[in-house]
């Protein structure tokens, strides 16, 4: 069922073109019956973003056959009394993660968040239906360098604050470049959210943007540090990620003092000497102040953006 072809049909589905992947699916573009374009996600037969980048050719392009720098596969986390593992999933596990992640978004309603349709069962296999959204992601922003707005990411602070407010979305858990699209409007969306099993056991994250592997709203608040720092600066700010304590109870002097050496980045302003110094430190407080939240966030960048 994976590696579907233009014209091929899934279901009532026609298939126009292949979108891209992530850690454990590929994503494909379609219209339904009635001519509407929407987006389908499609798991694979294993997965796990070692996986994918391992064994697949890195070029400039996306296709199904490799992998391209706009895509940046997650990856699955198990918690273990002993510390955490990263490792493959198995087509059941895949399959579990794709009605997990169709049960998270079908019970929420977000303009910066994508909308799934359905779920249809296909070959005794699961197939996320979403609504297709147009647009590029921050990651193709990026690299094609073009402008960056600091009111895309108050929006989404601001709509992850109404989510865990108001609903059972108490975080996202994953946000990077790639998994935000900037729609022609201006509007920023929000796809691929963490997947998390009931006794949040397992997860998927990327640990670059979710270094300690929080599983609550902080997650996001260090997701869009890592992302405005690597805005600043073009790189990231923790060579080896996930931390080595993550997912583990914490707090003796030798996890502390670890904890001070991992967070122990080059200020922005060290390779990029224009960066504003209100800038870097929203930046700071994102990534090294624990009780750094979505409020604190929006009240910084509000702030920043007035003067």
């Amino acid at each position: 069922m994976i590696k579907l072809q233009t014209g091929e049909y899934l279901g009532s589905y026609r298939v126009q073109k292949y979108l891209g992947r992530g850690g454990f699916a590929y994503v494909y573009l379609a219209e339904d019956s009635a001519g509407k374009k929407v987006a389908l996600k499609v798991g694979d037969v294993a997965g796990g973003g070692r996986y994918v980048t391992r064994f697949v050719e890195i070029t400039d392009e996306r296709s199904q056959e490799w992998i391209s720098p706009d895509e940046t596969p997650g990856e699955a986390v198990f918690f273990r009394p002993d510390g955490v593992r990263i490792d493959f999933l198995d087509v059941q596990e895949i399959d579990a993660m794709i009605r997990s992640e169709a049960e998270i978004l079908s019970e929420v309603r977000s303009p910066n968040l994508v909308k799934v349709r359905e779920v249809a069962e296909i070959e005794d296999r699961p197939v996320l239906v979403m609504d297709y959204v147009r647009g590029k992601t921050l990651r193709e922003k990026i690299r094609a360098l073009e402008g960056i707005r600091l009111n895309w990411f108050l929006a989404l602070v601001r709509s992850l604050q109404k989510l865990r407010d108001t609903t059972e979305f108490a975080y996202h858990g994953d946000l990077k470049p790639e998994n935000i699209i900037i729609k022609p409007s201006g509007t920023a969306v929000m796809i691929d959210p963490a997947h998390r099993t009931a006794r949040e056991t397992l997860i998927s994250t990327t640990p670059h943007y979710n270094p300690l592997l929080l599983r609550n709203s902080k997650a996001d608040v260090m997701g869009i540090g890592v992302m405005l720092y690597e805005i600043l600066t073009g790189t990231l700010p923790f060579d080896e990620a996930p931390w080595r304590y993550a997912g583990l109870e914490h707090g003796g002097e030798v996890e502390r003092l670890s904890l001070s050496f991992f967070l122990s980045y080059p200020p922005p302003r060290s390779l990029n000497p224009n960066t504003p110094e209100a800038l870097e430190k929203i930046t700071y407080r994102c990534l090294t102040v624990m009780d750094y939240d979505l409020e604190d966030l929006e009240a910084d960048l509000v702030d920043f953006l007035r003067k």
